[in-house]
């Protein structure tokens, strides 16, 4: 049931949800304050209903806390799992016609809060605000889209072919091609654009192998959704795996696979790409040029060789990065929890603290795993200690930088420059066409200002070789996993979660 929560905070936190969700968001001021004033908190204990099928359609919601089920009972009397609703979610939009009923029945899966508006008071602001108007068509296109796509997969699972073994989440041509050259006859994937996310776990009904990348959610929720659906393996086509609740899937008794090493060279190769175009500045230049401006003002850049390059991390990626930058003539430091002397001696390579490091580079690159003791490896204090002017690479993962202390470090100009492939809140932008959008993270938005910052989007890995490789290992993974093997078998297993962990 529905429990009306403490009136005394509601003002604050639904005029703060409705600032942040589309397509209230783009709504104006007075608009908004009229939409607060006609909304309340209500908080469904786990397992309860939030709103019956039938019943009369009056308000419109978000998702503010938990997660709740929707179904719709079929011809037959069944309920049909239809999606499940998480943090952010929003419901009620494609029935605002006074006399509409609930077409759906939602229920907590855990205790949920949510934020209801009166469907009158979103009709009326339809009604005097076109910008809210314009957002709320925008919002109901994209939503209609993705609801066709979901219906053009559950049709098409209906009747699909007994090798489709495989739900391959957030397809992407490049990614297609590669691994129809490694899939054969006997063994053929599903190929979903939509993301792996509580909203299109459903689409992974059926399936034994969900595949999926590293901005794909898989969270306890998403987990249990496709542990539900009778997936019992999830194959990774990426080394990281932060992104996975190991605990959540250790419960439902499903196997992690990943691809530990695909082209450690593509990467390193990209990380010196970002580097010599920072450091001589040719993204500049070649703007200037494309608009007839020939003028080498701005342009100075300084030489890699007898410079100092730091290297935190020295997997199979930081070591390509370190013989890299050693071919350059630069002096390398490095940091790595691992030591290995033979290596050290062979490439030229000097080991030292992440803080001696810090002070003593030109160039600073990161290669290592984001863990909780890597989480903002680089924050306020570290970036202080870095030599002024030192220019930073990051093609790891975003979380290893605190990006509000990056920006602060390039607005006092200690930092000289950055070259980014990954960011900490990237799943929202990276591998999409988002053009025709405005940019909402403020944090992203003002990072693209700086002309010393060079931001790619997560393709350092975006090779021939590395994709072909990814594709070779995650079926080879896959394949293991159909042939009997599970667990500490499986060549490429991501370990465990302690239990309880």
């Amino acid at each position: 049931m529905l429990v009306a929560m403490n009136q005394s905070s509601d003002s604050q936190q639904l005029r703060a949800c409705l600032e942040h969700t589309a397509p209230f968001s783009a709504s104006a001021p007075a608009t908004l304050e009229r939409l607060v004033e006609r909304s309340s908190l209500r908080s469904i204990a786990a397992g309860e209903p939030a709103f019956v099928e039938g019943d009369p359609s009056l308000w419109v919601f978000v998702v503010l806390r938990g997660s709740l089920a929707a179904t719709a009972r079929a011809e037959d009397g069944r309920d049909v799992s239809l999606r499940t609703l998480s943090v952010g979610d929003l419901g009620g939009l494609t029935a605002l016609d006074a006399t509409a009923t609930r077409s759906a029945s939602l229920r907590a899966i855990e205790d949920a809060t949510l934020a209801i508006v009166e469907k009158r008071a979103v009709r009326e602001a339809l009604e005097s605000d076109s910008s809210f108007a314009t957002a709320l068509v925008a919002y109901l296109g994209e939503h209609i889209r993705s609801k066709t796509r979901q219906i053009a997969t559950a049709v098409a699972r209906v009747g699909r072919d007994p090798r489709e073994q495989i739900a391959f989440f957030d397809a992407k041509p490049y990614e297609r091609a590669a691994f129809e050259r490694r899939l054969s006859d006997g063994l053929r994937a599903r190929w979903i654009e939509a993301k792996l996310d509580a909203s299109s776990a459903a689409m992974a009904d059926g399936y034994p192998v969900v595949c999926a990348f590293v901005n794909d959610t898989l969270d306890a929720t998403v987990i249990e959704r496709i542990a539900a659906g009778g997936t019992c393996m999830i194959a990774l086509r990426c080394a990281g795996y932060n992104n996975v609740d190991l605990a959540a899937a250790e419960r439902h008794g499903i196997d992690v696979a990943r691809v530990p090493a695909y082209s450690p060279h593509a990467v390193a190769e990209h990380a010196v790409a970002l580097l010599l175009t920072l450091t001589r500045k040719t993204h500049r230049a070649y703007a200037r040029v494309r608009e007839g401006n020939f003028s080498l003002h701005g342009l100075v850049g300084f030489d890699l060789h007898g410079r100092t390059a730091g290297v935190i991390g020295l997997g199979k990626i930081g070591r390509c990065a370190a013989e890299l930058l050693r071919g350059f003539g630069m002096r390398v430091l490095a940091s790595d929890p691992t030591p290995d002397d033979a290596f050290d001696a062979r490439v030229g390579v000097e080991r030292c603290s992440v803080d001696a490091l810090l002070e003593r580079s030109d160039v600073v690159t990161l290669h290592a795993p984001l863990t909780p003791d890597t989480w903002h490896l680089l924050d306020a204090r570290r970036f202080a200690l870095m030599k002024r002017g030192a220019v930073l690479i990051n093609t790891s993962r975003g979380g290893l930088v605190d990006t509000r202390a990056l920006i602060d470090a390039l607005k006092s100009q200690h930092l000289g420059a950055a070259g980014l492939d990954v960011y900490e809140e990237e799943s929202e932008y990276f591998f999409r066409d988002r053009s025709d959008k405005v940019i909402t993270d403020d944090v992203l938005a003002r990072l693209m200002t700086f002309n010393n910052v060079l931001v790619t989007s997560h393709q350092a890995f975006l090779t021939e070789d590395a994709l072909d490789n990814i594709a070779e290992t995650t079926v080879a993974n896959v394949r293991e996993w159909l042939d009997g093997r599970r667990g500490e078998a499986l060549t490429h297993r991501v370990a465990r979660a302690p239990s309880g962990g």
